[in-house]
């Protein structure tokens, strides 16, 4: 397997397909997941040509079970050190809720030079905590819950949460995927239970407001109006406004898990994007 070591000594595992000279196009998870939740993703823009990085984050998947570090300062390093390794430019980094996150902090502090456009679906910010100047986020109650849910039962949680609300499969007449379910909770069990228990902070608490405002090249921010788990209104409607090149796509009755549950639409979507 492929590991890079991060400038604090932490080994982030990566998967890296395809022809070293087509453009790369670079996957971020959303939490508790693992690069393996970009599969639909990676495979089409395989077929398409493209060269395909993800990888999983600290803590996550297959990469360190490290105790620290659970924030998006480290998570974007960390990002940077797998860009450096493969030494990846004109890429185009697309990022799904926290991995939204991930890229906004990213490009803004580490991607100049090596950026050709962004992606944010279903993304976390500008900022995801209700406070007296982002009145419209969810109160910390509902965080303190999570990490009530995943201290006292992880897995019980990792079987709660994609059952329910983050493909919609909560909703009338939704047909639950035994396969997809699985899937989430075996991604999410493979990772350590005190990166996920932090990560629920960074995903969060962090407010990415100046992130969105220094990305200067083209953004897409993709989002499902349905979307349970980082609801539209207080994210990527006031994300893009915050882009000096963003562009807003909403997609109607669509779930937080849009990427596996509408892969078809939203590889279709991404492609004509990349290509743009």
């Amino acid at each position: 397997m492929s590991f890079v070591k991060s400038g604090d000594g932490t080994e982030i595992f990566y998967k890296d397909w395809g022809p070293k000279t087509a453009q790369p196009i670079v996957f971020h998870h959303g939490w508790p997941l693992s690069a393996d939740d970009w599969d639909a993703q990676m495979l089409f823009f395989l077929a398409n040509g493209y060269r395909v990085v993800a990888h999983d984050r600290r803590g996550h998947g297959r990469s360190s079970q490290v105790w620290d570090g659970h924030d998006m300062d480290h998570y974007a390093a960390d990002v940077a050190a797998v860009v450096q390794h493969l030494d990846l430019r004109d890429a185009v980094h697309i990022g799904h809720s926290t991995g939204g996150g991930e890229v906004t902090r990213y490009v803004a502090r580490h991607g100049q030079g090596r950026v050709a456009k962004a992606v944010l679906i279903g993304a976390v910010p500008p900022l995801m905590l209700k406070t007296e100047a982002n009145p419209g986020g969810l109160p910390l109650e509902v965080f303190d819950g999570f990490r009530a849910a995943l201290a006292a039962n992880r897995a019980q949680f990792y079987l709660d949460v994609p059952t329910g609300p983050f493909y919609g499969y909560n909703r009338p007449g939704a047909e639950p995927s035994k396969g997809v379910i699985g899937n989430w909770w075996r991604q999410g069990m493979m990772g350590g239970a005190k990166a996920h228990y932090d990560g629920i902070k960074a995903f969060s608490e962090t407010d990415f407001t100046e992130d969105l405002k220094a990305i200067d090249v083209p953004t897409l921010v993709m989002h499902g109006d349905d979307d349970q788990i980082v609801p539209i209104a207080d994210s990527a409607l006031l994300a893009v406004k915050l882009l000096k090149h963003g562009t807003l796509k909403v997609y109607e009755g669509f779930s937080h898990g849009l990427c596996t549950v509408n892969a078809d639409v939203i590889n279709a979507d991404l492609l004509a994007f990349v290509k743009g």
